[in-house]
């Protein structure tokens, strides 16, 4: 579990360096983002080599019926992480869509493993991405997009289910099911 909170400490620092240092990372120009893109990927790599070698240690057994409500919310984390990248006219009505798609996503995973692990990494997840919404609506004034044509939040629900549809199969790949047996 050590690579996998070293890794959830490293996505944090990365993603709040802008928001925190924000002078420091100024002067640091185009390399800047470099850095702090290697920062988030080998993150990332951590905290999932850690979660998927972190000790099992149950911590509170979920429901059978939590899978259905995750399942649900898995749906929705898709439509707002697909809506960040999305020009229709939905995108235009929220600030934070891919940090919303991330507290949903945390949540519903929360629900369904109730193992050590799960509870941090997906807690701390959790938490980082409250805190970070909170710091870019103190830091930054929001100007929303221009609506964007109605078919384009047709192709937004088509790409969300696809979406779900393809992490549900990598899932059953891993032998996670996603599914109630």
């Amino acid at each position: 579990m050590t690579l996998m909170i070293l890794g959830l400490i490293l996505w944090i620092a990365a993603h709040f360096f802008k928001r925190v240092a924000s002078d420091t990372r100024a002067s640091m120009g185009d390399a800047g983002k470099g850095v702090v893109a290697l920062a988030i990927l080998v993150g990332l790599a951590l905290m999932i080599v850690g979660y998927r070698q972190a000790e099992f240690v149950p911590v509170w057994t979920p429901p059978g019926w939590t899978t259905h409500l995750n399942n649900l919310l898995m749906l929705f984390a898709v439509f707002f992480f697909a809506m960040s990248h999305s020009r229709g006219r939905l995108r235009a009505r929220f600030r934070h869509p891919m940090l919303a798609s991330v507290k949903i996503w945390a949540v519903a995973h929360l629900l369904v493993n109730g193992d050590l692990a799960s509870i941090v990494l997906f807690g701390g997840l959790l938490v980082w991405a409250v805190v970070q919404v909170i710091l870019i609506n103190r830091s930054e004034p929001w100007v929303p997009p221009q609506p964007g044509e109605p078919k384009r939040d047709v192709i937004l629900v088509v790409a969300s289910v696809v979406g779900f549809a393809i992490i549900a199969g990598i899932h059953l790949m891993l032998g996670v099911s996603p599914f109630p047996g």
